[in-house]
């Protein structure tokens, strides 16, 4: 067995949770089978951030994209990748899985063309997050542009997928309806609780400084502006509550101008993205409660890694949360920012409840959110299903 990944998508400072899973299957899978993955500067510079670096099973093909506006960048990595893709050689396509990295063209197209180029090797397509409906946008009629947006450039990529893809990834059991039950396989997320169970060992006493903390990508389907709203209303109840926000993303200037327009400079930390380790860890055993404010989400990591430091989460009543958190999340109706508000404020000034939550939390994530577990079951699954179509590989 050997695994192409073709990540052409990874783009700017952040972490999405799409990144996050093929950078942590990539760290894996390589130890016992030879990966390349084709991607840009970017890409590069991500995986660098992340600790995925070239080794003996492991390489990284990175393709020339000149600099531009992000939207001209944008198209020219569809039409580069898609240059790529008819001149790349695949010598063993019996043997080879296609792994890509998102739905969004760049990785999806070329992934196509491959597969009609190479019909016996295996493509792995990914698809985290169906778009939703333009008419109703991100939430209750938010930014329904967006949306449109999204809608749009998924729309001929799903036959594609449907028809041609040995099997896809999604998020949870949803978006498993969305194709055929024979190629649907549901990765749910995963946290290195090793790592952080080290950090935890030699930092057991940290105390608390902040009522709160949001991790995530600052766009329309997180509701980090609606968040800064949630906030003021925390802060007329106590007013030295504090919350930290790490991320970045296209929203980052609304979110500054909301904390300005509310007076809440004393009460909003911004960090933008932190990267994980020592600093993301210390903000999280810091801080008492972590807020997942989505209004559209297809699963998510980011509750998970701070639940995994033992504290209790807060987010909106999302059809994919009943499978990603069960335990340890209090769940408000979608929107209703000031039910929002009161949970929060009830577990800052309840310390019994948002320990027991907290308990909860941490030992559900413990027992289904490990990194070595979700890779080494998903590839098990990917093996399964495609050997139900060319029965060609078994895993040892």
């Amino acid at each position: 067995m050997k695994f192409i990944f073709w990540s052409m998508a990874s783009h700017g400072s952040g972490l999405s949770g799409g990144d996050r899973i093929y950078i942590e299957f990539a760290r894996r899978w390589s130890k016992d089978h030879p990966l390349i993955i084709v991607t840009w500067e970017e890409g590069i510079d991500m995986m660098r951030r992340n600790n995925l670096r070239p080794n003996s099973n492991i390489s990284f093909l990175s393709i020339l994209i000149p600099h531009a506006s992000f939207f001209l960048q944008y198209i020219t990595r569809i039409f580069i990748g898609l240059y790529h893709s008819l001149i790349f050689k695949i010598d063993s396509p019996n043997e080879t899985y296609l792994y890509s990295a998102s739905e969004f063209w760049m990785d999806s197209l070329p992934c196509f063309i491959l597969k009609l180029r190479y019909p016996h090797l295996k493509w792995v397509a990914t698809w985290y997050q169906t778009a939703p409906s333009p008419l109703t946008g991100f939430g209750p009629g938010r930014h329904r542009l967006s949306a449109l947006w999204l809608w749009l450039s998924q729309l001929p990529i799903k036959p594609l997928i449907t028809n041609f893809a040995d099997c896809v990834l999604v998020n949870n059991d949803l978006e498993k309806k969305v194709f055929p039950q024979n190629k649907a396989i549901v990765v749910l997320g995963a946290v290195d609780t090793t790592r952080i169970d080290n950090w935890l060992a030699k930092n057991p006493k940290v105390s608390k400084k902040y009522a709160a903390v949001f991790q995530g990508r600052f766009h329309p389907q997180k509701g980090v502006v609606e968040l800064i709203d949630i906030w003021k209303k925390v802060v007329e109840k106590i007013p030295r509550a504090k919350l930290a926000m790490i991320g970045d993303g296209p929203l980052m200037n609304k979110v500054k101008l909301q904390i300005s327009n509310n007076k809440l400079q004393n009460n909003v930390k911004l960090f933008g993205f932190v990267f994980d380790g020592q600093e993301k860890y210390r903000i999280f055993a810091q801080s008492k409660i972590v807020v997942h404010p989505a209004f559209f989400d297809s699963g998510g990591m980011a509750a998970a890694e701070a639940m995994a430091f033992g504290i209790p989460a807060v987010g909106f009543n999302l059809p994919a949360f009943s499978t990603y958190y069960p335990e340890g999340m209090i769940k408000v109706s979608i929107g209703n920012l000031n039910a929002f508000a009161d949970a929060i404020i009830d577990l800052l000034k309840n310390s019994q409840l948002r320990n027991r939550l907290g308990s909860k939390a941490k030992k559900f994530i413990r027992q289904s959110y490990s990194w070595d577990h979700r890779s080494s079951q998903i590839l098990r699954q990917i093996v399964e299903k495609t050997n139900q179509e060319m029965g060609r590989v078994t895993l040892q």
